[in-house]
């Protein structure tokens, strides 16, 4: 897997999140300068955390009748399901990456 192919990977992860966040594409930072992979991985896991502590707190709020709707709490799980699972598949490709990098001979 190359490293364009990576960064694109990335940047369509970022831009489903801030989506799935409630913000308008253009509002999600759209960077024509290369950014390094730890940075994009890091804030992917971020925005991931962010939504799956915002579902906790829609969650609790409908428990203690605080007026959340039921529907804006189940809208706000799948979304935080959608990420999570994003993150997790972009996590297995890169363990079978390193995998396949430890197996070359040098």
């Amino acid at each position: 897997m190359n490293d364009i192919r990576i960064q694109q990977a990335l940047q369509q992860m970022q831009t489903l999140a801030a989506q799935a966040a409630g913000r308008l594409p253009s509002e999600a930072a759209v960077d024509s300068r290369p950014a390094d992979f730890a940075g994009l991985l890091q804030s992917a896991i971020e925005t991931v955390n962010d939504l799956q502590q915002n579902t906790g707190r829609k969650t609790d709020a409908f428990l203690n009748g605080e007026g959340v709707p039921l529907t804006e709490v189940m809208i706000a799980g799948q979304k935080s399901r959608v990420a999570f699972e994003a993150i997790k598949e972009v996590r297995n490709h890169l363990l079978t990456a390193y995998q396949e990098i430890s197996r070359m001979q040098i």
